[in-house]
């Protein structure tokens, strides 16, 4: 088990602070003493009383049926209808190229989006929902594998992250490092038994969390290397998830440093073998560690 270099250390901090914003702000939503609002029935909205209603911006905090719960940034909640004329679209990139007409299944808990409404009374209904590619991304990557009901997850992930919203340091348990072949994002045999003894290690351990780097050698180019290294991170994630139980809300926001901080020297075969690899790090809040 590797000991992390300082340069490690800040990288993992980045990744940690990338990923902890939205759970910051569904942590400090959940603390409140208000009971969460009612997303369960559904209501019918005549098109003749339709008119515009507002722009809400935030992150999905539930999903039951045709109905959307979106927690702003400062805590305040919409519910909102979703049919079949919603819109629902992802950009991509600096000129907002992307796909329009993604399904209602795109919409995961978690996801930051945009919404365009029309209202009715006190009803609102999406008539556009947008949102970014690299957050559906990272959304479908937590959200795989796992046929975990939404209300189980949701009661555990208060349980936990509303103790830990306002947290952002870290004790780093353990890290295990699963390598892999040039070019290549499948796990070996040894990779997967190493991978679910981290799952099982980590499980041993109050208020642990799993925060899952990938890495590359210096072989190909910088924009290759870079999707590589998520494909390898996302292909870690699902296995934790799938095969070896770990659940998804004790998983922290994955993500791909390319070749950054090699373990070992690009210069040789053996150095870049050891650089081919995704980082699988036990975390524990330094304000809960030990309780």
């Amino acid at each position: 088990m590797p000991i992390m270099s300082k340069n490690q250390k800040y990288l993992v901090m980045l990744a940690l602070l990338a990923g902890a914003a939205p759970a910051a702000v569904v942590a400090q939503d959940q603390a409140q003493d208000a009971p969460p609002a009612d997303v369960s029935a559904s209501v019918a909205m005549p098109a003749a009383e339709l008119t515009e209603g507002p722009e809400i911006k935030g992150i999905i905090s539930a999903r039951s049926g045709d109905r959307m719960q979106v927690t702003a940034a400062d805590g305040s909640k919409s519910v909102i209808t979703i049919n079949d004329d919603t819109k629902i679209s992802a950009s991509k990139g600096l000129f907002g190229l992307g796909r329009d007409h993604l399904a209602a299944t795109s919409l995961l808990n978690g996801l930051p989006v945009t919404v365009k409404t029309l209202q009715a009374g006190e009803g609102l209904l999406a008539s556009k929902i947008a949102l970014q590619n690299k957050d559906l991304k990272t959304a479908s990557m937590i959200n795989n594998g796992t046929a975990q009901r939404f209300d189980e997850q949701t009661a555990a992930t208060e349980a936990l992250r509303g103790r830990m919203g306002e947290i952002d340091q870290y004790n780093v348990k353990g890290t295990t490092n699963v390598n892999f072949d040039t070019g290549k994002a499948v796990l070996s045999d040894q990779a997967k038994n190493d991978l679910c003894a981290a799952a099982t290690s980590a499980n041993g351990m109050s208020n642990a969390l799993l925060l899952v780097v990938g890495y590359t050698d210096s072989t190909g180019g910088e924009e290759l290397n870079q999707e590589l290294s998520e494909k390898r991170a996302s292909r870690v994630v699902n296995y934790l998830q799938q095969a070896c139980g770990w659940k998804p809300y004790r998983m922290l926001t994955p993500t791909g440093m390319a070749e950054a901080d090699p373990v070992a020297s690009n210069d040789t075969v053996e150095g870049k073998a050891q650089n081919r690899r995704v980082a699988v790090n036990i975390l524990v809040s330094k304000a809960v560690d030990g309780l």
